[in-house]
This record gives structure tokens, C-alpha cells and sequence, in this order.
């Protein structure tokens, strides 16, 4: 039962594509044992971070931060990331021919498994927990297995974990081979060092005419597997030995489904120095249990001897800790050029949300234009920060009140020498809200320094928008467009799209093509007027610039959308993916299928965790972090809708459990027999049970009234219906449920239960309400150590989600399950 802990040194928590791995497992002290706790502590409450902690020997100071000589120096330091992992190798069982998937071995024992393995040849043996093959120029070596396998509907697996290299080396290799009974037919992997080139190979006489050669990557190949299933061989490589990728497939060879064949870890060198190939945990089924970074590596001491004891949190730490965000508008216009189908960048981003009596407004692009300094032109005329801006931004907009289209104030700023190459390089798309209703007036304009191209957007004297342009010094040029009046003291979105020459107005397209020539070194912005006339007189928001390889105009027409309405009308789904994006998460796992329309998020104030919880909470959801990877999981109240045996994970006999640790509750903990809810803008609405409330009393939801995110008053309605039909007078529950995992021949079924998975413990004493209980997963704490693995599982009653079904034998019955799903 091989526990695996692996850092990644020197690697980014939130770009964990491209971190390195290093398995420190042989440093944990598996005595003390890691613990991990996920999830929640009952279906009402929110998942809290999962944490891990363990134990570290830094006998040679290599956890010791600071420590030059550490192997991992400088990245022994907190938030390093860390993932655990559980990896479960196969028992062969039966008689042979044995599937190949029994063929398991973790090498910790530092003594050949001859039961598996023939003698290893060469000065092939097991060495510091992994199978050691020497890369020699003097003979072949390697390990084999006795012809007693079978590849059909089975598979091989295994860990490159030491890679040999080339050492001057002409040529060499090191493989793993599924052999046949003919010399030189074979199939599986082989590693050339002197190339780098990892190759999927299916070999007749020793050659492959058409191998599939993949440049190796210590990120993406590090597991190595060859499967057979339905006819199909497939080669797969892993990067945690839990998801694979397909990387070359061919149909079955006959040699396949007719023999018992080998498995062989073969080595050669021609020429060059001597080294070796490292291989480990053969045939394991590797299951992640935690992902996240290290707290820190505080160093401890009991006399000379030194360990560290590491907690570690997973990614609502970081979460937790991002700035509170700014308006969905803002935040998209910071976040969407992700979405674009080119490569594109925010050059320059004004919001123009400074407070009543700023002078001037920055760049929060980050790339470092200037700031937009106030301008005077004649005299008189005024310029405010403070004034609404878009309606669902809850920030604000600048004023312009001129004293007339020549005397006034008008904002100016110099973007720098990156943004005028920028302009040159790519595309300029420039995005801006504005609102008037003057006519013959400047919105901004844009300029290189010697005038040689000019860029200016305007109302003409019939409110229409226009386009003003030049090139090299050629006459000022106008394109109008068919926008019509925009004049009428709304607020607009106006993207121009520099490379399609195409204008959006409010989120749709005007018109077609415009006749604008393209522009280069733009460095000049001006907001308000341009170059000292034409002086806008309203309000303006949110200026920025996007430069592209190609068009992007459709994508940031999109945040009309944000700043008019806060995507109210979205359903949840999409809304956790978009916060998620905000966060600057790309990974979110969405589990089921009814997911409601959500209200506005509009404006600014909270932080992305709070805004998560208000969808979650809306939607009866459940919102956690991901075990495997740097992503965050969201599943609909759907999820849990009426469970039955064949959505279980897995059963257990009462009897196979730590009973001291179980308890049947039947208290008012959970007791909900009334509520009263509302939506931004709606109805305050209440629903009770009175039965329960005469029985018991009244009970209301520990928050008090509910504020969800509806776009309906029915919604609302709905949900607080919901809410107090499932626990109007809860059913006794088993809440606790411990396991000793390891030994139990369903280890791996238990290990794959997740948040809002179902089990059954069966055979209860004759004292309880039933003989058995089905419960869902709430959340669970973990004790891993040394041929152990308790899991302490938070459950709650699977029955509470069970909704009624029209003619199903057992979800149509009446006053048994006679709740309609919501």
C-alpha cells in the first residue's frame, strides 16, 4: 500500500500544467502517518479548505528553508505545491494464466519478488524502494516475467521514475515490453536517452516501421501504460498515474488474444558511460486523496535529529485570499482576452472609478501606461469623478460638463513606447462606455506622436457614430456608421475591432466592414476631446485596449452583457465557471444537470469565495475543491436526486467498522420547519410546515432569512419549499462512519468516494431503526500510515434528497417520497 507524496519544486500552484514532480514519499514518517480532512461537516453547512499534514525527516537539512545546500534549493518555501496520493498495488489471485493487471510490485522490500519476477539479469535489481536496471556497453539487463500473463481486456503499468541519460552514448535505450512467443514481436514503450524520445512501439523482427515517437516531458510521461480492451490496444501516458491520455492505438494483434505472454524492462547502450533506468509501483492503481500547497517548513529539533512538520491547504487558500473583485464588467474586460480565439492581450484598461475629487485615473491593465491626467482647454468647464457609471457596475464614471465644445476639461495620457510597438505589432480593439446626449462631440481619440496615423471615435451632429483616421501624413479621413442616433442619455458600449475594421454597439454588430486604415504607434489617448476641441459633454467609463493577432471584436462585445445587466439570467453553471475564470481557474468540474437562472453580480465589494456561495447556496449546491488537480468542483442538488444501489460507491457490514465510532442521530440539529427568503428585487416570501411547527416548534435556518439569487419570485418559492420539506422533521441518520479502508476488499471503491457519493453499511444491530442505511458523503478525515488507512466519512441521510417520480416502484409512493424536485 505505497503512499506517494510528491513536491513540485520551484512550480506555480495556479499553473499546475507545468510543474515538475519529485516524490519525497521515503522522507514522511509513515509511524505518525498523513491525515487529510475534505468537505463538510453535515449537507447544510459550506465545504471548508481541505487540509493534509505529515511529518518529514530532515536528517540532511533538505526541508530547511534557506538551506543553499538543499537538493531543492531556493524552493523550499511556503506555498510549494504538494500532492498526495494513494497508489494500491494488485494481489495475484487464481491460477494462471493471471490478467496483467495483477502483475504488481512496489519494490520497497529491496528484495526481488521472485515470484514475479525470473532472476534479473545484467546487475538488474531493486535498489532504494524502485527497480534498478543498469544502462550498460558491457551486456543487456533487465527483469522478466515468467510466461504466465495474459494482455486481453487487461493492462500493464508502471512509473519511469529515473531517467538514464545519453553519457556520449551513439545509441541506447530503455524499455517495457509485452512479448509475444516469437522473437522480436512484441509491443510497449522504449526510451531513447540519446534522442529524448519516448516511442510507443508495436515491434515484428525487432523493428517498428511507423512507431509513435513523442519528445519525452518530465511533466506529461512520467506513468507509462499499455491496455487492451474491446479489440484495441492502447498506449497511454499519465503525469500522476491517475489521468491518462491516448497516445497511439492499434487494433489487437492475434499473438495477443492467443498467448500468454511476458513482461520484460530491458536496457542497452552502445558506446558511452554506464548509468541505469529506475522503475516503480508496477501494476498500481494510483488514487489521489489531496492537491494544494505547503503552509510552511518549520524545522524542528530533538537533540541532533531534525524533521519537519509540514500542514498544506488546498485551493480556497488561495482563494481566500485574492483581492475583493471589482465589477463583473471590469472583471471581465481583465480577464476576457482568455476567451479570444487569438492571441490577444489588455494593453491599457481605465476604469474611471476613482473617487469625487481624483484629478486623474489609472492604468489597471498592469502593463504600465501612463496615468489619464485632467486637461484644461480655455476656460471654465468642469470634470468629476464619483458619478454613476454603467447601472450594474455600482462604480463610477466621469462627468464632462464643458463650457462649450472648445472650453473645457478633457483627460490625456502618454501609454509608453511598449504600447506604441504593441500597436504596430498587433491589432488595436478599443472598448469604451459612454453616455450623452450632445451631439458633434469626441468620445476619445488615439495618436501616434508625429500625427502619422490617427484615431478618433465621435458622435456627429446627428448622434450617429463616426470614425475619423489618417496614415502617413494623407488628409483626415471620416467612415459613418449606421449605429443611428446614440444621443438619447443611455449608456452605451462601443467596441471597435482594429483588425476585422467592424464596429459593436450595446453587444451586436453595425453594419459591415468600415473603410479604416489600419494604424501603428499609437501612444497618445485621449478621453473627453481630442487635442483640445470638440469636448465631450456626459459621462464616460471603463476605456480600454486590447491588441490582437486577429479579430476579436465578438468577444469583447460580450461585455455589454456584464455592465448592463450582470449576466442576471445565466444559469449556475455557467456563473461558477465565470467567477472560477475571474480567479483565474481554468478547471471547473460541473456534476449534474439542473442548474437555475442566477441573478446579478454586478457590482463590486466581495471576494470570489463569498460570490461562489451565494450561487451554491441559491442552488442547494456544493461547491469544493478538486483532490487531483488545481480546479474547483460544483455539483447541482440533481446530484444527490434519489439514489439508488447502482449510483453506490461501495457497501460495508456494520461489523467491518470501528463501531465505537458510530452513532445514530435523531436531534433537532438539522430541524428546518419554516423559512423566509427573497431575491435582489423581489418578494419576501415564507414557507412553513405546520405540522412539524405544532409538533416541535419553530425552527428557522441558523442564517435567518434566506437572500438567493433568483431571477423569479416562484424560484425563490421554490427553494424555500425545498429546503423545509427535506428537514420538516429529519429522519434519524448515521453521521459518522469510520473505516478501516486497507482492509477491506473494496479498498479501492472506498477510495473513490467523493463528496455527495452514496454507500450502504448493511447488517446493522438489531437495535437500529432498519437493517441497513444508505448515506451520501458529506465529508471525511483520513489517517494514512504503514498498512493502514482509517477514513472517518461525515455522512448525512441519502433519503433527505429522494424526490418523487411518476410510476417508479419505489420514488411514486405516497407520503414516502411525494416531494417534487426543485
Amino acid at each position: 500500500m505505497p503512499l506517494l507524496i510528491e513536491m513540485g519544486w520551484g512550480g506555480l500552484v495556479q499553473a499546475p500544467w507545468s510543474i515538475t514532480w519529485t516524490d519525497i514519499t521515503r522522507y514522511v514518517d509513515v509511524t505518525s502517518g498523513v491525515t487529510i480532512t475534505r468537505g463538510a461537516s453535515d449537507e447544510l453547512s459550506e465545504t471548508q479548505p481541505g487540509t493534509a499534514s505529515m511529518s518529514l525527516d530532515n536528517s540532511d537539512g533538505r526541508f530547511t528553508p534557506g538551506n543553499p545546500s538543499s537538493p531543492y534549493a531556493p524552493f523550499v518555501r511556503r506555498n510549494a505545491p504538494i500532492r498526495v496520493s494513494q497508489a494500491v498495488i494488485p494481489a495475484r489471485t487464481g491460477a494462471a494464466p493471471y490478467p496483467l493487471a495483477m502483475l504488481g510490485d512496489d519494490f520497497d522490500d529491496n528484495r526481488v519478488n521472485t515470484v514475479l519476477w525470473t532472476t534479473p539479469f545484467g546487475g538488474a535489481s531493486e535498489t532504494g524502494g524502485r527497480m534498478r536496471v543498469p544502462v550498460s556497453t558491457v551486456s543487456t539487463a533487465g527483469f522478466q516475467t515468467a510466461r504466465e500473463w495474459t494482455l486481453t481486456g487487461s493492462k500493464v503499468t508502471a512509473k519511469l521514475a529515473t531517467l538514464p541519460r545519453a553519457n556520449g552514448s551513439s545509441a541506447g535505450f530503455a524499455s517495457m515490453w509485452v512479448t509475444s512467443t516469437t522473437s522480436g514481436t512484441r509491443l510497449g514503450w522504449r526510451y531513447y536517452p540519446v534522442t529524448g524520445v519516448l516511442a510507443a512501439e508495436n515491434q515484428t523482427g525487432f523493428a517498428d516501421g511507423s512507431p509513435v515517437n513523442l519528445t519525452y516531458s518530465a511533466i506529461d510521461h512520467v506513468w507509462l501504460r499499455v491496455r487492451e480492451s474491446g479489440g484495441t490496444v492502447y498506449f497511454e501516458t499519465s503525469g500522476d498515474g491517475f489521468d491518462w491520455t491516448v497516445r497511439r492505438t492499434l487494433a489487437t494483434p492475434s499473438w495477443v488474444t492467443s498467448q500468454t505472454v511476458t513482461v520484460e524492462f530491458p536496457t542497452s547502450r552502445t558506446g558511452g558511460t554506464n548509468d541505469f533506468v529506475e522503475w516503480d509501483l508496477v501494476g498500481a492503481e494510483v488514487r489521489p486523496r489531496f492537491w494544494g500547497m505547503v503552509n510552511e517548513f518549520p524545522v524542528q529539533w530533538e537533540g541532533l535529529y531534525s524533521s519537519v512538520t509540514i500542514s498544506a491547504t488546498d485551493l480556497f487558500k488561495r482563494l481566500n485570499r485574492l483581492p475583493v473583485l471589482k465589477s463583473m464588467l471590469a472583471e471581465e474586460i481583465l480577464s476576457c482576452d482568455a476567451l479570444t480565439s487569438f492571441f490577444s492581450f489588455l494593453s491599457a484598461y481605465y476604469p474611471l472609478t476613482e473617487p469625487t475629487g481624483a484629478t486623474a485615473a489609472g492604468s489597471v491593465a498592469g502593463s504600465g501606461p501612463g496615468a489619464l491626467a485632467l486637461t484644461q482647454v480655455g476656460s471654465g468647464g468642469t470634470l468629476d469623478f464619483g458619478g454613476d457609471g454603467p447601472p450594474e457596475t455600482g462604480e463610477g464614471a466621469v462627468t464632462f460638463a464643458p463650457a462649450s465644445a472648445s472650453a473645457g476639461k478633457y483627460l490625456a495620457a502618454d501609454l509608453g513606447p511598449q504600447a506604441a510597438a504593441d500597436a504596430t505589432y498587433y491589432l488595436p480593439h478599443v472598448e469604451i462606455w459612454f453616455k450623452t446626449t450632445v451631439t458633434g462631440r469626441v468620445i476619445c481619440g488615439l495618436f501616434e506622436p508625429i500625427l502619422e496615423h490617427q484615431l478618433t471615435f465621435l458622435l456627429n451632429g446627428s448622434g450617429v457614430l463616426a470614425i475619423e483616421h489618417t496614415e502617413s501624413g494623407a488628409p483626415v479621413a471620416t467612415v459613418t456608421t449606421s449605429s443611428g442616433a446614440l444621443n438619447n442619455g443611455n449608456w452605451h458600449h462601443l467596441v471597435y475591432d482594429g483588425s476585422a475594421k467592424r464596429v459593436y454597439i450595446d453587444g451586436s454588430a453595425v453594419g459591415s466592414t468600415l473603410s479604416v486604415v489600419s494604424m501603428a504607434g499609437l501612444r497618445t489617448l485621449h478621453v473627453g476631446g481630442y487635442r483640445g476641441g470638440r469636448l465631450w459633454d456626459g459621462q464616460i467609463a471603463h476605456v480600454a485596449i486590447h491588441e490582437a493577432t486577429g479579430p476579436c471584436g465578438p468577444t469583447y462585445a460580450g461585455n455589454w452583457t456584464a455592465g448592463a445587466t450582470g449576466f442576471s439570467g445565466e444559469t449556475a453553471d455557467v456563473r461558477v465557471q465565470r467567477l472560477a475564470r475571474y480567479a483565474g481557474l481554468d478547471s471547473v468540474t460541473v456534476w449534474g444537470s439542473t442548474h437555475d437562472p442566477v441573478a446579478s453580480q454586478g457590482p463590486a465589494g466581495t471576494g470570489v469565495v463569498a460570490r461562489l456561495r451565494e450561487v451554491e447556496a441559491s442552488e442547494s449546491g456544493h461547491l469544493f475543491a478538486e483532490r487531483d488537480y488545481y480546479g474547483l468542483a460544483y455539483q447541482s442538488r440533481d446530484v444527490r436526486y434519489n439514489p439508488d444501489a447502482a449510483s453506490e460507491v461501495f457497501t460495508i457490514d456494520y461489523a467491518d467498522l470501528d463501531t465505537l465510532g458510530v452513532q445514530l442521530a435523531d436531534d433537532d440539529q438539522k430541524l428546518v420547519n419554516q423559512a423566509e427568503g427573497s431575491r435582489p428585487g423581489g418578494a419576501t416570501q415564507r414557507v412553513n410546515a405546520p405540522s412539524s411547527v405544532f409538533a416541535f416548534g419553530a425552527y428557522e435556518p441558523s442564517g435567518g432569512a434566506l437572500n438567493l439569487l433568483k431571477t423569479s419570485d416562484n424560484s425563490v418559492l421554490d427553494a424555500l419549499y425545498w429546503l423545509v420539506s427535506r428537514y420538516a422533521n429529519p429522519a434519524p441518520e448515521l453521521r459518522e462512519v469510520p473505516v478501516e479502508a486497507f482492509t477491506m476488499p473494496s479498498y479501492l471503491d472506498i477510495l473513490d468516494a467523493e463528496i455527495s457519493s452514496y454507500f450502504t453499511v448493511y447488517n446493522l444491530p438489531a437495535q437500529a431503526p432498519t437493517t441497513e442505511l444508505r448515506v451520501t458523503v458529506e465529508g471525511y478525515t483520513e489517517t494514512i500510515k504503514h498498512n493502514s488507512h482509517t477514513i472517518q466519512f461525515r455522512t448525512s441521510a441519502s433519503s433527505t434528497d429522494s424526490v418523487w417520480v411518476l410510476d417508479d416502484l419505489v420514488y411514486s409512493q405516497l407520503d414516502y417520497t411525494t416531494r417534487l424536485a426543485y
